[in-house]
C-alpha cells in the first residue's frame, strides 16, 4: 500500500502554495518523494516553502504569478518544463474571497478578481498543463473547491459562483485530456488557515457546533489526506469526481 502514496520522480506544481492548504500538501507531496513547483503572488512567500522542500532533500521552484493574468500563467508553465521538463501533477489551489457589507458594494473590479483567481486562471492553467499531460505520460489534476460552491451563503456569492464553476470544469477537463489525465475536486468546508484569523472565533464556533458534524474548523494538514489519494495510482479509477473534506457540513 505504502507504493500508491510514493511520488518519486513525479513533479508537482500547487497554486496558492506559500501557505495555508497549498503549503500543506505541497510538504506532503515532497515528503513522499515529488519536486515541487510553488506558485503564489509573492515570490518570496514561495521561497521559504521552497527551502522547506530542498531541507527534504527535493527539489522546488518558487515562482511569483497572480493566476488570474493569463501572460504570467504562461510564464510559470514555461518554466516548469523548463527546468523539470514535465508536471505530473497539477493542483489548483489558489483562492480568493474577500469580504463585503452588501451586494451592492462588489464592484466591478472585485466580481473580475473573485472570478479570475478562482476561475479563470485554474481553467487556463488546466488547459495548458493538461494539454502538455495528455501529450505525455499523463498525470493527475486536483482542483480545491468549497463549500460555498454548493450552499453559498451571505457574502460569498461572486466566490461561490467561481467556485461552482471550478466544479464544472474538474469534470468537463476529465472528459477532455482522458483517459492518461485524471482530473477531480476536493469541497474543502472551512479549514483555520491564516485567512480564519480575520474570522468572529466566537460566532463561527458557535456555527460549527449547529451546522458541521464535527463541530470544528479544520486543521490545515487535514486536506493532505484527499489530496494525496487523488494525485496517486490510488485513485486510477477515480475522475471527474469531487470529494468533500468538509468536517460534515450541513
Amino acid at each position: 500500500m505504502d507504493d500508491l502514496f510514493n511520488f518519486e520522480g513525479k513533479v508537482a506544481l500547487v497554486t496558492g502554495g506559500s501557505r495555508g492548504l497549498g503549503r500543506e500538501m505541497a510538504l506532503a507531496l515532497a515528503k513522499r518523494g515529488a519536486d515541487v513547483v510553488i506558485t503564489s503572488r509573492k515570490a518570496e512567500a514561495c521561497e521559504e516553502v521552497a527551502e522547506e522542500i530542498k531541507a527534504l532533500g527535493r527539489k522546488a521552484i518558487a515562482h511569483g504569478c497572480h493566476v488570474a493574468k493569463w501572460d504570467e500563467i504562461e510564464g510559470l508553465v514555461e518554466r516548469a518544463y523548463g527546468e523539470f521538463g514535465k508536471v505530473d501533477i497539477l493542483i489548483n489551489n489558489a483562492g480568493m474571497s474577500p469580504l463585503y457589507p452588501k451586494l451592492t458594494d462588489v464592484s466591478e473590479e472585485l466580481f473580475d478578481k473573485v472570478v479570475g483567481v478562482n476561475l479563470k486562471g485554474p481553467f487556463r492553467l488546466m488547459a495548458l498543463v493538461g494539454e502538455k499531460m495528455a501529450e505525455g505520460e499523463g498525470g493527475n489534476i486536483v482542483n480545491i473547491s468549497s463549500t460555498a460552491s454548493l450552499n453559498p451563503s451571505p457574502n460569498s456569492e461572486p466566490y461561490g459562483a467561481a467556485k461552482s464553476g471550478l466544479n464544472a470544469l474538474t469534470r468537463s477537463f476529465a472528459f477532455e485530456y482522458g483517459p492518461t489525465v485524471r482530473v477531480n475536486c476536493i469541497i474543502a468546508g472551512p479549514f483555520l488557515t491564516d485567512i480564519s484569523k480575520a474570522w468572529d472565533m466566537p460566532a463561527f464556533e458557535a456555527n460549527a457546533r449547529q451546522n458541521l458534524a464535527l463541530q470544528r474548523g479544520g486543521k490545515p494538514d487535514e486536506i493532505v489526506g484527499a489530496a494525496l489519494y487523488l494525485a496517486s495510482s490510488g485513485a486510477a479509477f477515480t475522475t471527474g469526481t469531487t470529494i468533500r473534506v468538509d468536517g460534515g457540513t450541513r
